[in-house]
């Protein structure tokens, strides 16, 4: 079959569905990629031979270009006779099922990463994203979502005649990429990247931004200043919010225990050599960042928000701590700090959940997902064994 993905923008694609993409094109599928390429490089078209189609979407639902990009899609999957069309990401997600909504003999596949409406979003999201989601449903074959509200949100929808709602444990994490150091492995990591056994160390990655709100995290900082010797924030990511963080460290007096490192290659050290994984989101759809952290076998301290309450359960292998609540917050980090029998605790809860988050899980769901609902037309294409070995040999 001909499988398209559309996303907003490139980076959605490197960073969580290069497996997604190879999986259907090893098992004999024609697959190609469909975004706005501008924000980032891939290397897929040289390593894979997927193509990569440049389309006019632009994050701001609201721009002009978005008016271009649906006769570009609907141009494109016209022209190449896509059978199978899975988008991703609102914006994109919205424009391709809007220009294909008449297309006859066009499957259209649809992963929400997170809804933009959720419990304790502003009344705006409510009032933009709600309605759009709820009459795109109606375009769509196939809805896969990755958190419990999500799922129980989509499962309200009115989806095209035989449309169904699944729920997947997320895009999958590679624990053979992601995986825990015994003590001496982790000491010299350390002293590799410059940090003595005695710092606690507290590591965030993600995008610098208001709904990751690294600003609250501060707040736990002055907190804990005095009562947490050689305490460090690591806080991987870049973002809009880059500079305003750096310069409220400074007007809070904190810029010595917080250290931005900026976009990072090397996550699966850092995440290694540290304590504690924290994370302080509004909204999550079922952060990669904190099943990373679990695969390493860290303890996690993190907000109760979607996403997050589904992959930590209080008290058995991190915390949860309200949003705003930035002395809670501190409270369950020096916890942590004081009892390293907790942290082995959690730890090992982590390791033993992270099981059912594995990339080879998720790609199995996400294999009998489209067998469901594509049937014979999907099966048809699989390779035998001799064709895979042929394929190799060349």
């Amino acid at each position: 079959m001909k499988i398209l993905y559309v996303s907003t923008v490139l980076s959605t694609v490197n960073s969580f569905l290069i497996p997604h993409l190879v999986l259907l094109q090893r098992e004999g599928h024609e697959v190609g990629i469909a975004c706005n390429p501008s924000d980032s490089t891939s290397e897929l078209a040289d390593q894979y031979g997927i193509p990569i189609y440049p389309i006019s979407f632009q994050r701001n639902p609201f721009s002009q270009m978005n008016r271009k990009a649906i006769k570009e899609i609907r141009s494109l999957v016209e022209k190449e006779r896509f059978q199978v069309v899975h988008v991703h990401t609102p914006v994109a997600s919205f424009i391709t099922r809007f220009a294909l909504r008449n297309f006859q003999g066009v499957k259209i596949f649809y992963t929400a990463h997170g809804f933009h409406f959720f419990k304790g979003a502003p009344l705006k999201n409510w009032l933009l994203y709600y309605p759009i989601e709820r009459v795109a449903a109606r375009w769509t074959d196939c809805l896969i979502t990755m958190n419990g509200e999500d799922y129980y949100a989509a499962i309200k929808m009115k989806l095209r005649k035989s449309g169904m709602v699944f729920q997947v444990p997320g895009v999958g994490v590679d624990i053979g990429k992601f995986s825990p150091l015994a003590w001496e492995e982790k000491q010299r990591l350390r002293m590799e990247y410059g940090y003595d056994d005695e710092d606690f160390l507290l590591i965030y990655v993600g995008e610098l931004s208001v709904r990751k709100n690294q600003g609250m995290l501060f707040e736990v900082l002055q907190l804990l200043e005095e009562r947490i010797p050689r305490l460090k924030l690591l806080l991987v990511g870049d973002g809009d919010m880059e500079e305003k963080y750096k310069n409220l460290a400074r007007r809070m007096k904190i810029e010595d225990l917080v250290e931005f490192l900026g976009y990072r290659e090397d996550i699966p050290q850092l995440l290694a050599l540290s304590d504690v994984l924290v994370s302080t989101s509004r909204q999550e759809g079922l952060p990669v960042n904190v099943m990373e952290g679990m695969a390493v076998g860290l303890p996690l301290v993190v907000t109760d928000c979607r996403g997050n309450r589904d992959l930590v359960e209080d008290g058995k292998n991190g915390f949860l701590i309200p949003i705003g609540a930035p002395k809670s917050f501190a409270s369950a980090i020096e916890k942590l700090y004081v009892s390293s029998s907790l942290r082995q605790r959690f730890s090992k809860a982590n390791l033993m959940r992270i099981q059912d988050y594995r990339l080879d899980i998720v790609l199995g769901k996400m294999r009998e997902i489209y067998r469901k609902r594509l049937g014979e037309d999907f099966s048809r294409s699989f390779p035998t064994v001799h064709q895979i070995l042929e394929k190799r040999k060349i």
